[in-house]
């Protein structure tokens, strides 16, 4: 009986497969593609260690509930305008902004804070869903004044509320509406912002409230 026998390998093929380990370890020597928060991590702000928040991402600050875009920096050919870091602010916390607020990082985390620890207990409920912004960034004298000292807003460091929007559609204005949770609301960002003003206090606020982060370590409140 003919046995029938496998024909020779032909020379110079590897008679040695490729092990596992070495694929892995192939692997692991490869470069790695660098890892990105994508749509995901924009939203939660579930980011890689080290990363910054870009323009991309939708927030701003470094904090996913502080919603806009970054913006460069604010010159001004007048002396003590201008912002070196600002933001254009669009909603904080789930709070919208009527008009968007041209602010520095220090003054909207504060807007975060104060809507949270202020406003939010002071109305209860039905909640406020928005603000009704008077006036950010502009370059301009403290009041209005002619002569006077440079207004904190011309430093992007204050912020004018003139109403408040609730969930059932009802608008609250300062000016015409000026009651005990917004007093309650004016009351609590004393220290979580430098300067409070608002009706009563000198003759310019009747109409909303200001809020501004100077004079952080001696709060100014009337």
């Amino acid at each position: 009986m003919t046995t029938i026998r496998p024909m020779p390998r032909p020379p110079g093929l590897s008679a040695a497969p490729r092990q596992p380990e070495a694929v892995a370890s192939a692997s692991a020597a490869a470069p790695q593609p660098e890892r990105r928060g994508g749509l995901f991590g924009g939203l939660f702000g579930r980011r890689e260690q080290g990363q910054k928040a870009t323009p991309a991402d939708g927030y701003v600050c470094g904090d996913p509930d502080i919603r806009g875009e970054e913006l460069a920096p604010v010159t001004s050919r007048i002396r003590g305008c201008g912002i070196p870091e600002p933001v254009r602010v669009t909603s904080v916390d789930g709070i919208r902004l009527t008009t968007a607020a041209t602010i520095d990082c220090t003054t909207a985390r504060a807007l975060k804070t104060w809507i949270n620890e202020g406003m939010r207990p002071a109305f209860g409920r039905p909640e406020v869903v928005e603000l009704r912004i008077a006036a950010s960034y502009i370059c301009r004298p403290r009041n209005n004044v002619r002569g006077a000292k440079i207004s904190e807003h011309g430093r992007g460091k204050a912020i004018d509320i003139s109403g408040f929007i609730l969930s059932n559609g009802r608008e609250l204005s300062v000016s015409g509406d000026y009651n005990r949770m917004m007093r309650r609301a004016q009351k609590a960002a004393c220290g979580i912002f430098g300067t409070t003003l608002g009706p009563g206090s000198d003759g310019y606020h009747e109409d909303h409230l200001h809020f501004d982060t100077s004079n952080m370590d001696r709060p100014y409140c009337r």
